[in-house]
């Protein structure tokens, strides 16, 4: 007896007309409501509430819906995005009862490894993170929701080579999730030395003691920034890449003694990690505006940082060692269309956008991880694994010594210059280091 409303056109104004205030969406079609884009900004417009319901495994079923497991509806549920599925009972068989080592684990893609992992209840888990206060609210949340896993937090640099060996030597990791890295382009842009020493040096540093202490396997997380780097930190985590599979390549040609088996994860940017988009945008429009936007075009990738995590986490249980893995990081989203609809969501009013143009080695569309002519697919369609050159072991070794060398000059060019001869195909966009590519 009760009346349907048909979805169509004009339906945000009939509901307007009933005195309809908020729009409950149901979990079992939260994926259709996300795919109808223009439908959400009739309902935005016309000034009513949207909420979320939970989804199964959000709400136990088991207590009566209340409205504490709603939520308002959030730039990150609009965004369009296809369900990941993962293989589950894999990564339990590789994970469970295991000595599991994590470092940044205080950083946006690190802790949700940590909660991740943690799941499948690993014999211990190492924490690694230079950050001290989001390392203690690491160990606050391990101790709330995962009080019977075993797990050390331990604030230290990864490139403290003397105190890395010591923790390998206690805790003889046999799985590595590699997060630790400065990665913000700008900022790397402008400390190149930081970007060779943290990134470079402090990645060779892990990998050479998870060698050394017969690791199992060792998940670097990379960037899609890494493909035709234009920029110091995409090409710092290339120079990452290239020394992971170039050791891996060494032990299984018998020239370095050991049983690690070398994989690495390429993904776009997360949604809602440390100093993104999303979080900067929401600030700004707290404060009024003006949303800044580099420019009218800029095109990004999204996933969302649970989905990522999964993903790291089912490529590492199918790498054999030395893969580089690519994400499909699904449909990209104008940076100026998320700035308005957010502006939308929030309900402000007058709140502009201005465009500021290009940041010091910022592209305006990211390369596409994955296309039939440079990956090859794996069994998970979101999975594939990318065909990019590979270089000796000797040879990336021999350029790492150079590059750690000259950072401690900390003259920019010549940094970036030795960083050039080791990837080619890195050329700046919108730097100093231009000058170095003629």
């Amino acid at each position: 007896g009760k009346k349907v409303f048909i979805n169509k056109k004009g339906i945000a104004e009939l509901m307007r007309n009933q005195h309809v205030k908020v729009l409950l969406v149901s979990p079992l079609k939260s994926e259709a409501f996300r795919e109808n884009q223009a439908m959400i900004d009739e309902f935005v417009q016309a000034g009513i509430k949207i909420m979320m319901m939970p989804t199964a495994e959000e709400w136990d079923g088991k207590s009566d819906l209340t409205y504490n497991h709603l939520h308002e509806i959030e730039i990150e549920d609009l965004l369009p995005r296809d369900k990941i599925e993962v293989d589950m009972n894999a990564i339990g068989a590789m994970l469970r009862g295991k000595r599991v080592l994590i470092t940044g684990a205080a950083g946006s893609i690190g802790s949700e490894m940590v909660r991740q992992v943690a799941v499948y209840k690993p014999a211990e888990l190492t924490l690694i993170d230079q950050a001290e206060t989001p390392m203690h609210s690491v160990r606050l949340t391990m101790a709330r929701q995962f009080a019977d896993v075993k797990n050390e937090t331990i604030v230290g640099s990864i490139t403290d080579k003397a105190f890395m060996e010591k923790i390998f030597e206690d805790h003889r990791p046999e799985y590595v999730f590699h997060a630790a890295a400065y990665k913000h382009v700008p900022m790397m842009e402008d400390n190149p030395a930081m970007a060779v020493r943290n990134n470079v040096n402090g990645t060779r540093v892990i990998a050479d003691l998870a060698v050394k202490y017969g690791t199992k396997k060792f998940v670097m997380i990379s960037t899609d920034k890494a493909v035709n780097p234009t920029n110091v930190m995409g090409c710092s985590k290339r120079i990452c890449e290239i020394y992971c599979q170039s050791l891996n390549q060494a032990i299984v040609d018998g020239r370095v003694k050991g049983v690690t088996q070398f994989v690495t994860t390429r993904f776009g940017n997360v949604l809602g990690s440390n100093g993104s988009v999303i979080p900067i945008f929401k600030e700004l429009i707290r404060k009024g505006g003006p949303l800044t936007v580099t420019h009218p075009d800029i095109i990004r990738y999204f996933m969302l940082i649970p989905e990522a995590c999964k993903l790291v986490l089912e490529a590492g249980t199918m790498g054999k060692g030395g893969e580089i893995f690519v994400f499909d990081m699904g449909k990209p989203v104008k940076i100026v269309d998320l700035a308005r609809r957010m502006i939308s969501l929030s309900g402000a009013k007058n709140v502009e956008i201005k465009f500021t143009g290009l940041r010091d080695g910022e592209k305006l569309y990211e390369e596409l991880l994955s296309t039939k002519e440079n990956t090859i697919p794996t069994h998970n369609p979101k999975i594939m694994v990318a065909k990019v050159r590979e270089y000796d072991y000797d040879e990336a070794k021999k350029n790492e010594d150079e590059l750690l060398q000259i950072s401690y000059t900390h003259d920019d060019m010549a940094i970036v210059k030795k960083m050039k001869e080791i990837v080619p195909e890195f050329k700046s966009q919108v730097s100093k280091y231009q000058v170095l590519d003629k």
